[in-house]
């Protein structure tokens, strides 16, 4: 599966974006389609995953209440709805895909995922 993340930009505080992820190829009941980020000197951050099958989502503390992860099957796209942006939140946003056996629970780690996309670059100012 390949995978094209959008939607970056630059914001200002407290405004909002929306991030695409549009795979070309099957997504199957098995996968999990995830968001992570890496700021400049930092390591790579877990934000937001879904699971494919059952639409069960998990989110990273630093952005539950304000991101949402959400899926159009139809499009074989996933969406991260940011709101209340704020600068910690500049960062490479990535989207990546994970196959598992079916009732796998969400991990936060970058390394059990398989394909990833290019990344989209979303700065917010102050």
């Amino acid at each position: 599966v390949q995978l094209q993340a959008s939607g970056g930009g630059l914001v200002q505080a407290g405004g909002s974006l929306r991030l695409n992820c549009a795979a070309s190829g099957d997504i199957f009941s098995n996968n999990h389609i995830g968001w992570f980020r890496q700021a400049p000197g930092q390591e790579r951050e877990f934000v937001a995953a879904i699971k494919w099958r059952d639409n069960k989502k998990q989110y990273g503390d630093s952005v539950k209440g304000r991101f949402a992860i959400s899926r159009d099957s139809t499009k074989n796209t996933v969406y991260l709805q940011m709101n209340d942006l704020k600068p910690e939140d500049t960062a490479v946003y990535y989207c990546t895909i994970r196959s598992s056996p079916v009732a796998t629970p969400f991990s936060f780690f970058d390394s059990v995922y398989n394909d990833w996309g290019q990344g989209t670059l979303v700065t917010v100012s102050s």
